[in-house]
């Protein structure tokens, strides 16, 4: 039986949603697996069987070092020393990365210590930060020095991943040669728009395999309440919109713009994850929804829209949208990213991006004319069981031979054996376990 052992940023949100979806249908199937993330105030309670890296405390310093000297992913050397200390008990066959930015583990080391064990590797990319110099998305400062090596940044300091110091030019050249010569990595992305990006990048020699994120449909299926007699709609057309974080990036001014264009009579604007910074950017005639109870809350509202309206102008694969199909809901976005692979013909609608009136146009005519049916959008949905499209995870497992046992797993305290570290400005290390 092999070990599988997965590290992400965190355990929640769409990426944490997604190992412990892959990691619990793993463990039923009759596999093992760990689950590796830093430790995160907004995290999940650990269940049990879980590695934290390193307390809050801890990984806000590194974070905070990542920030002022540009270099993301060059610290925590203690951290990721009893990590290997660890992994060189478990010995696991297969490693699953997703999320590596926001500095909580030493790159170097991590994948040195990958090839020095020659063990195999899947890693997911929920965005292209893997073969950029920092940025995780290009597409709204229009660059393209990922292609042939990073510096002079367009993309802003204090947006994620922080960074007050434009190291790009050698972070750029330090991923290429961390990422590159891996025995045995098998890349995957959610979307076939970043399937095609990453065969233009420095990873281009590793093979890429689509995987399509996911979702319960136990839990995001029609579901009705009295969520619009409570926000009082009326029986106006309403318009959703749903975002964890609202900016530029998610379409905010789009709304913003859309609710000075269309009749007020008529049409009906609900944004969801919003707070009390939003609110001061919002027109009256926007309904405000702070934050959901939980996901059966979610899915109420969706089936309560009569449109699901997605502005975002950077995204890989977004669960959004998956949602609001899955609760009978149609969806139109922006041709961006991986948006436009989750609707069809039968169930939603694409614009150009930054194409406002085309936007309007639609919004219009799709209620209006009545142009898809809750029974339509539903049909869609199948596509998106999480279960089926997770076990495609389970066959790359399968393919580093043997079967899997599960491994219990458990919070770090200490490490009992660490060899010297070394930092300077430019590159921190240290020898593996």
């Amino acid at each position: 039986m092999n070990i599988i052992a997965s590290i992400n940023l965190g355990n929640r949100g769409s990426t944490g949603k997604i190992m412990r979806s892959v990691s619990a249908l793993a463990e039923k199937s009759g596999y093992m697996a760990y689950q590796i993330y830093p430790g995160n105030r907004i995290n999940l309670p650990p269940n049990g069987r879980d590695i934290v890296l390193c307390n809050f405390v801890t990984f806000k310093l590194n974070r905070e070092l990542a920030k002022y000297t540009g270099y993301i992913g060059c610290f925590a050397p203690i951290t990721t020393f009893r990590l290997l200390w660890k992994l060189n008990k478990i010995k696991p066959d297969v490693i699953h990365f997703h999320n590596l930015h926001n500095s909580y583990i030493n790159l170097p080391m991590l994948f040195r210590y990958v090839k020095k064990h020659h063990i195999r590797v899947i890693w997911t990319l929920h965005d292209c930060w893997p073969f950029t110099g920092r940025c995780p998305y290009f597409d709204m400062t229009k660059c393209d020095k990922w292609q042939t090596g990073c510096g002079d940044c367009p993309y802003p300091k204090e947006s994620y991943p922080q960074a007050l110091v434009d190291k790009t030019a050698k972070m750029w050249k330090h991923k290429k040669k961390w990422f590159t010569g891996i025995e045995n990595m098998t890349i995957v992305t959610p979307s076939r728009w970043l399937a095609d990006l990453v065969k233009e990048s420095f990873l281009k020699d590793y093979p890429v395999k689509v995987i399509h994120n996911g979702i319960d449909l136990s839990v995001f299926k029609p579901t009705e309440s009295n969520f619009r007699q409570k926000h009082g709609t009326g029986g106006k057309y309403m318009l959703l919109g749903v975002a964890d974080s609202w900016g530029e990036r998610k379409g905010l001014d789009v709304f913003i713009e859309l609710s000075k264009r269309l009749d007020n009579a008529k049409y009906q604007i609900v944004l969801v994850g919003t707070n009390d910074s939003v609110d001061e950017q919002l027109p009256d005639n926007i309904i405000s929804v702070h934050r959901t109870q939980d996901q059966k809350e979610l899915a109420e509202i969706y089936t309560a829209a009569d449109l699901f309206v997605n502005p975002t102008r950077e995204e890989n694969y977004p669960t959004v949208n998956m949602e609001s199909i899955a609760c009978g809901t149609p969806v139109l976005t922006f041709r961006t990213g991986g948006s436009p692979e989750i609707p069809d013909e039968t169930c939603g609608s694409v614009v150009d991006c930054d194409d406002i009136d085309a936007m309007e146009n639609e919004i219009k005519s799709i209620c209006d004319n009545k142009r898809f049916m809750r029974d339509d959008c539903m049909g869609r949905a199948k596509m998106f069981d999480k279960d089926e499209k997770y076990k495609e995870y389970l066959k790359l497992y399968k393919n580093s031979g043997g079967g899997y046992r599960v491994i219990r797993i458990i919070r770090i305290t200490k490490c009992t054996h660490i060899d010297s570290y070394h930092m300077s400005p430019d590159h921190v290390y240290g020898k593996a376990c």
